[in-house]
């Protein structure tokens, strides 16, 4: 969606540069479930984006570094970040 929206550039189609980045970094998949969804809703975050709330949930219920881009997200110092 944001390179879509012209927020990120990537080279060619999202899934060839989604799998060269698998290959490139060591990623893990994380599930939506109940208790990220329930995290999501807990936590103090004033970012509107649901997406968002999402994203910093699952990071903060299977404690992981989330790689963003998005300033609201690096600027919550509750949360593991890396900046891209």
């Amino acid at each position: 969606m944001l390179a879509q929206r012209g927020r990120i550039r990537i080279e060619g189609d999202f899934r060839t540069w989604f799998v060269q980045a698998q290959r490139k970094l060591p990623l893990q998949e994380a599930r939506l479930t109940t208790e990220v969804a329930l995290v999501s809703q807990e936590m103090e975050f004033f970012h509107r984006d649901p997406a968002d709330h999402f994203l910093a949930a699952t990071a903060l219920v299977y404690e992981l570094t989330l790689l963003t881009v998005d300033k609201h997200l690096i600027q919550a110092k509750w949360l593991s970040t890396q900046s891209v």
